[in-house]
């Protein structure tokens, strides 16, 4: 197995990890960096759909209490079933808006001059939220209702426009709508397992015929990464969260985003298009 392609695996599945779950756009970050590392041809998207897997078992692991506890109690507990329903809702509005515009969306936005767009976009966006008062009406995911749910998911269809941040959108919409800092981020967390369950099943059934277990090795470094960095994220996010505004992501959305565009219009970095 070429080692350059095992060092290309392992630097994707670090990016998809320490990125999934933090407000600054996963796919954007992928999108740069498999470029830069030329490694974004057909091969390369279906390991972004096995890397973002990763990512989303690592959710699975660290709330495996939460989520099974939920499935099991489902017929005789109330608690059980609304959170389940909150996670259906609110995937719902990217799932039907993916489904109608995402091939359109990949088509035109999935390059670097428009991603770094979304970034300076998302990050002032992030700013102006946090510049708010925020008041919390929903301090716990328990006390969540379907109408809150349905918001946070038109929130997170925001999310298809590349660059903008799937994690970014659900939380700083939930804080708009009424949740607390912790309640949108964990809200978010629980969010990303369907959502990235349904997109992988799907891009994975596309794309089925650019498998070869001649790739296994690659896709197993890249996922493994993705799993270990992103369980490291979600823990650290948790406790970040506690004493600590967005601010800093918002300034680093807008910085990169800047010094994409910069390098592309000055022709330092010649970007697809």
């Amino acid at each position: 197995m070429d080692a350059v392609l095992l060092l290309k695996a392992l630097v994707l599945g670090l990016v998809e990890g320490l990125t999934e779950f933090l407000p600054i756009s996963s796919t954007g970050h992928l999108i740069i960096a498999a470029q830069l590392l030329d490694f974004n041809d057909d091969k390369g998207k279906v390991f972004d759909i096995v890397i973002q897997s990763g990512a989303m078992l690592a959710v699975i692991w660290e709330y495996r209490a939460r989520f099974f506890g939920a499935l099991a109690n489902v017929t005789h507990d109330a608690a059980a079933r609304r959170f389940l329903l909150n996670l259906v809702v609110a995937f719902l509005p990217a799932a039907v808006l993916g489904l109608a515009f995402g091939s359109m969306i990949k088509a035109h936005l999935f390059h670097a001059v428009p991603v770094a767009i979304a970034f300076v976009a998302g990050g002032l966006l992030i700013l102006f939220v946090e510049r708010r008062r925020h008041r919390a009406r929903i301090e716990s995911v328990d006390d969540m209702r379907w109408p809150d749910a349905l918001k946070v998911g038109f929130a997170q269809a925001f999310a298809l426009i590349p660059g903008t941040s799937r994690s970014g959108a659900t939380i700083v919409g939930g804080m708009l709508f009424g949740l607390s800092r912790r309640v949108a981020t964990e809200f978010s967390f629980f969010l990303a397992v369907p959502t990235l369950m349904a997109a992988g099943a799907y891009d994975l059934y596309k794309h089925r015929a650019l498998f070869s277990m001649a790739d296994t090795p690659v896709f197993a470094v890249g996922l493994v990464v993705s799993f270990v960095s992103a369980f490291v994220v979600i823990r650290w996010l948790v406790r970040y969260v506690a004493t600590h505004d967005f601010t800093a992501f918002a300034w680093y959305r807008i910085v990169f985003g800047v010094v994409v565009l910069a390098t592309a219009y000055s022709g330092l970095v010649t970007w697809a298009r």
